[in-house]
């Protein structure tokens, strides 16, 4: 997880040991270790999934052949008022991961913010690149959501203990309690041991790559 509590680069404290550091990066080798890694990107799809038929930077100009603007403002005429107050309060872009499957479901996108819309090219805005030929679909994120996922991603698992990296976006601000992606590990996998933190940013693997993440839990559970 990246650290979290300074309001400005330079004034986060790292601990190892007995030396504090204003910079870096505290890292643990772990030796022989079987470590599982959970990434909840707490989002589902919402609409269908489109091909980006064209893109620049950061910039999907067309889903399927038309202005991306257009799906967007077609998904929001059809869905349901909930889904739609959803969509209002922050709408978010699910890049393909794995392109071989047959059908995408939640799990099977990287999750990135959309920035803004250019409704003079009918563009949108991705928080990353998006290439020409992927898939991808638009998403949604609540409290239910976020829940289900994680829940769903931890099912059937067991383990010795885990360290658990959550996003300062989550916690009391969405779930209305500080502590539920913690309460929801203890709850499915027992009084595990369990450490971590609040993060500005998580860091964990989706679809066997590493990535920087945005609203996650991302979990090592020993084995």
């Amino acid at each position: 997880g990246m650290a979290s509590a300074g309001p400005r680069p330079g004034t986060n404290r790292l601990v190892v040991d007995e030396t504090i550091v204003a910079e870096g990066a505290v890292g643990v080798l772990l030796d022989g270790a079987s470590v599982e890694t959970i990434v909840s990107q707490g989002c589902r799809p919402i609409g269908t999934p489109f091909v980006a038929t064209n893109t620049h930077d950061r910039f999907v100009d067309e889903l399927g052949g038309r202005p991306a603007i257009e799906r967007l403002q077609e998904l929001a005429a059809s869905v349901t008022d909930t889904d739609r107050a959803l969509l209002d309060q922050g709408l978010h872009f699910g890049i393909v991961v794995d392109e071989h499957k047959a059908d995408f479901t939640r799990g099977d996108f990287l999750i990135r913010n959309v920035m803004g819309l250019d409704r003079a090219t009918g563009a949108i805005a991705v928080g990353d690149a998006v290439e020409v030929g992927q898939t991808v679909q638009f998403q949604v994120r609540d409290a239910a959501s976020a829940d289900e996922d994680l829940r769903e991603l931890l099912a059937g698992r067991g383990g010795e203990g885990a360290v658990l990296f959550t996003c300062n976006g989550r916690g009391r601000g969405l779930f209305g309690t500080p502590d539920h992606d913690a309460g929801v590990i203890a709850e499915v996998l027992g009084p595990v041991p369990l450490a971590g933190g609040f993060c500005a940013g998580e860091i964990g693997p989706v679809g066997g790559r590493n990535f920087v993440h945005g609203y996650t839990a991302s979990i090592a559970l020993f084995t």
